[in-house]
């Protein structure tokens, strides 16, 4: 059996030229691999829509009913994050040990999806239910927002607690039936599904958002239900070698000491953890509150829309191509890259901001950019970590994410509202945020040298 952190083996060439790939005890044809990527990307297409929808979606909902930034940075940043500090690692650790006959990967993936559809849907109607709530309890009419916003947290609470499941394992499926020479240009693949989600949703759905949020919510909760499920079913995973006994006397702490153990032991890990972190908060200033930046500057949400438009039409037409570069030269090279243009390009925009049209070009510029790292650095866990506990190694990660998330949410919106709600300095917080993520990441690619680099990299054990 293949050796789970050392690299995949090279293709085998058949009798009339035929290829085959292999993964653990997968094996594909040129046939098997592309049904394998159709169901794959099937699934990424409901998953994106989901991603795509929901967020911007809630943060106009929450505007409506008089949210202020600090309020929009707990509940898009903190809850998120706080859920995935608490759920990440569990399902992470108990994924890459559970053996059933479905697999390891795709019973985390079904058993929440139900979960997710149904909170996107009690979230669409939420502002109507609060309201009756509020009215039901005799609330104060003054005060009837606090209960829609109340209402709407609870739903966002389940609807987070599903997604951060599925995020927790969807990778690790991934990582477990692509060839790992195949994953830097799947990845390509992956990211123009999602950006051919995000052109469909802003250019055709955004500008009516804030009239219609109840059945767009519904509507694409239940394509994600029924989409992400068929995918579910039809993708299947290749046998494991049985997980490691570990002899403990209590296996709730005995667990919690293998993970602790195994991912945080090692400065190297440490250091990868802290970089992947720290590199995806880079983009969250703008993103999180893109929409009211856009709306400070003037722009309708059908103007808003389409300017995301162009930008995921350029990153799609980009996403093979940085695919391909990912395989050839790494993702983390990649990354670094697209971090320094990104660092130099926010900062230039933060000065010569002024007007709605500037505001959208330094937009798009943010949207090409952080596109361009998000495609490149796609596989980068995947080509980091050890491939048998990928998952745990992953949520570790996320673990370090959560915590400058749940900090960086409350004092983003804490700092605008101080600010006068002056959005201009979400950009100029995306710059900084970029020269420390270059920092650490160069002092990671000179550890990852040292290991082997491109050519020879294993994970560390």
């Amino acid at each position: 059996m293949l050796t789970p952190s050392s690299p995949n083996p090279p293709p085998v060439s058949l009798a009339g030229g035929k290829k085959i790939w292999s993964v653990g005890t997968l094996t594909y044809s040129a046939g098997g691999l592309a049904l394998l990527f159709v169901w794959l990307l099937f699934g990424d297409f409901a998953y994106m829509m989901r991603e795509r929808s929901a967020a911007p979606v809630t943060q106009l909902m929450l505007k409506k009913y008089e949210a202020s930034d600090l309020v929009t940075g707990i509940f898009l940043l903190t809850i998120p994050w706080t859920v995935i500090l608490i759920a990440g690692p569990t399902v992470s650790y108990w994924s890459d040990r559970h053996r059933s006959r479905r697999g390891r990967r795709i019973p985390f993936l079904l058993l929440p999806t139900p979960f997710v559809t149904l909170a996107m849907i009690g979230l669409a109607f939420s502002p109507r239910l609060g309201a009756a709530l509020h009215q039901w309890f005799g609330g104060n009419p003054a005060t009837v927002n606090h209960t829609i916003l109340l209402t709407m947290g609870l739903f966002w609470m389940v609807f987070e607690i599903g997604v951060v499941i599925s995020n927790a394992v969807f990778n690790g499926l991934i990582n477990d039936v692509v060839p790992r020479e195949w994953l830097g240009r799947f990845y390509g693949l992956f990211r123009a599904v999602g950006l051919g989600a995000g052109i469909l949703f802003n250019y055709k759905i955004i500008g009516h958002a804030e009239e219609n949020y109840s059945i767009i919510l519904a509507s694409i909760g239940l394509i994600y239900g029924v989409g992400f499920t068929v995918m579910c079913l039809r993708v299947k995973e290749g046998d494991y070698p049985p997980p490691a006994a570990a002899a403990r006397t209590n296996p709730v702490l005995g667990a919690i000491g293998d993970y602790f153990r195994d991912c945080f032991s090692k400065p190297y890990y440490l250091w990868v953890f802290i970089f992947i972190g720290l590199a995806n908060t880079v983009f969250v200033p703008v993103n999180l509150f893109a929409i009211y930046a856009a709306k400070s500057y003037g722009l309708t949400m059908e103007t808003y829309g389409k300017y995301l438009v162009v930008t995921f039409i350029c990153s799609f037409c980009l996403a093979f191509p940085l695919g391909w570069l990912a395989d050839r030269f790494h993702p983390l090279r990649v990354g670094l890259g697209a971090l320094l243009l990104y660092a130099i390009v926010m900062l230039a925009g933060f000065q010569w901001m002024h007007d709605p049209k500037s505001f959208g070009l330094v937009f798009l510029a943010h949207g090409i950019l952080s596109g361009t790292f998000f495609t490149g650095t796609a596989a980068i866990a995947q080509m980091l970590f050890p491939k048998l506990k990928f998952a745990q190694f992953a949520a570790a990660a996320g673990l370090i994410a959560a915590f400058m998330n749940m900090v960086l949410g409350p004092v983003l919106g804490a700092a605008l509202d101080r600010l006068g709600s002056d959005y201009r300095y979400t950009f100029l917080a995306g710059s900084l945020l970029a020269v420390i993520s270059i920092g650490l990441g160069l002092f990671v690619h000179r550890r990852w040298q040292q290991l082997g680099g491109q050519a020879g990299y294993v994970a560390p054990e």
